[in-house]
């Protein structure tokens, strides 16, 4: 058994975990800090629906590599962190040693929620667990199955089932609510993608549930709520994650409502001498200032870089979470980037909506030329940007979605988008004559 002293400890090596150190260390480079993890390698998990087919099921290809650490400076154990004592300040590990601590940063990330159903344990069933060894027994599985159904039509269901259409396998998803992505966006930006989906071949079924699994040992069939049954060689469950809390609730800090470990604005728990990042932490809306339940590998670097920077004095402030997402299906980009219409009304925002379509690229004649749409929602009595959503031409909708929620971020109002200054290229970007987000917002303006 070792005895390890540090100034600050990570435990968790997953986004927030590991951009947490890398920010202490930059801000605070005579600090030593040491980042603890129970895998060998560190998956990127937003990469890990890629790893079917765009990556050739290369498990090496997803890994984040440990120079990001060690290149600054920022030791890594291999292990797993058991127990925290807050009055000795040591975390003990599953090796046995004591690490001695002064400021500590929890980043235990989540685990996939299972649902307790007939037949999960069967052969071939898989969750989306970020670890390199479960992963590649669920990728060779998915490799030789000609039938696949993806329970959740989410991001993560999404993202599974369009780049295993890219394969040989027939692939279905079943989702509980009316559309695909409906938690994210409005109806009609959902029903374009679920177009794509289909264009690729992907079949979905709407408005079902997963009530039981079938087969002997392996699975054979999903039964569905109204009685429908699909064959599937092999199901990957894609309904969501809870924080993995576990850790911090034995250590006597407070878990929030929602069930994430509860935080202050410069990420500290109860415990001031411990922050919490990422999903395992509870995330603040920036518009309500209320728990939500949104875990995003983004949502974790940025509070990670919120609670590295405030490890040893306290320099930045959570301002709330605005929900920026982003996704492709087939060649089309969908993203949005915090108050849909849908959800605004739903809060109780009396809003003002605005609409823009128009080529990607000038000119339009260009190989590679999208349409795109771009819809901004503002606060009618503030005239404040609140949402926006964006569907296009690839990574140009992951690009503009960033423009967005910058906009929101800096509370711009309908009337100063218009005036905001963008650069453009033919190949890269719309005319900046004839700009989705400046068009949209003067067309709201004249709705005010």
């Amino acid at each position: 058994m070792d005895k390890i002293k540090t100034d600050l400890l990570v435990i968790g090596g997953g986004p927030g975990g590991l951009v947490a150190a890398s920010t202490a260390k930059s801000f605070y480079p005579d600090k030593e800090v040491t980042l603890i993890r129970k895998e060998d390698k560190a998956i990127v998990p937003c990469g890990i629906p890629y790893i079917c087919e765009t990556l050739g099921r290369d498990i090496e290809s997803d890994a984040m590599p440990d120079t990001m650490l060690t290149g600054k400076g920022i030791k890594i154990i291999l292990g797993e962190a058991r127990s925290i004592g807050r009055e000795s300040k040591t975390v003990a590990t599953s090796k046995g040693d004591r690490i001695e601590y002064d400021k500590l940063v929890i980043a235990t990330g989540s685990t996939p929620i299972v649902p307790p159903i007939q037949g999960i344990n069967l052969e071939n069933v898989f969750s989306v667990e970020k670890d390199a060894a479960y992963l590649s027994k669920l990728f060779k599985a998915l490799s030789d199955v000609k039938d696949i159904v993806v329970i959740g039509g989410g991001f993560i269901g999404v993202e599974f089932a369009d780049d295993l259409s890219k394969g040989d396998a027939n692939v279905s998803i079943v989702e509980m609510l009316p559309r695909c992505l409906m938690a994210a966006f409005d109806e009609d930006f959902c029903a374009r993608a679920e177009e794509e989906l289909e264009k690729e071949g992907v079949k979905i079924y709407t408005n079902r549930i997963a009530e039981t699994i079938l087969g002997d040992e392996k699975v054979e069939y999903v039964e569905l709520s109204n009685g429908e049954r699909l064959k599937t060689d092999a199901l990957v469950l894609g309904i969501g994650v809870k924080p993995n809390v576990d850790l911090a609730r034995e250590a006597g800090l407070k878990i929030s409502e929602k069930g994430g470990i509860w935080v202050d604005k410069y990420m500290r728990t109860e415990d001031k001498d411990i922050f919490a990042v990422g999903d395992c932490a509870e995330s603040y809306s920036f518009f309500t200032n209320d728990p939500i339940p949104l875990r995003l590998a983004s949502i974790a670097s940025n509070e990670g870089r919120i609670a590295g920077a405030n490890a040893f004095k306290l320099r930045r402030v959570n301002e709330g979470t605005i929900g920026t997402f982003s996704t492709m299906v087939g060649d089309y980009g969908f993203a949005k980037a915090g108050l849909p219409q849908k959800e605004a009304e739903e809060l109780g925002y009396e809003i003002v909506v605005g609409d823009a379509k128009a080529p990607d690229r000038h000119p339009a004649t260009l190989p590679g030329t999208h349409m795109m749409k771009v819809r901004l929602t503002f606060e009618r009595s503030t005239a404040q940007l609140i949402g926006g959503e964006v569907y296009g031409g690839g990574s140009g909708a992951g690009c503009m979605i960033n423009t967005i929620a910058t906009m929101i971020q800096n509370r711009m109002t309908a009337n100063e988008i218009p005036t905001f200054q963008l650069g453009t290229h033919p190949l890269m970007t719309c005319s900046p004559a004839n700009c989705h987000i400046l068009n949209a917002a003067e067309g709201a303006i004249s709705k005010f």
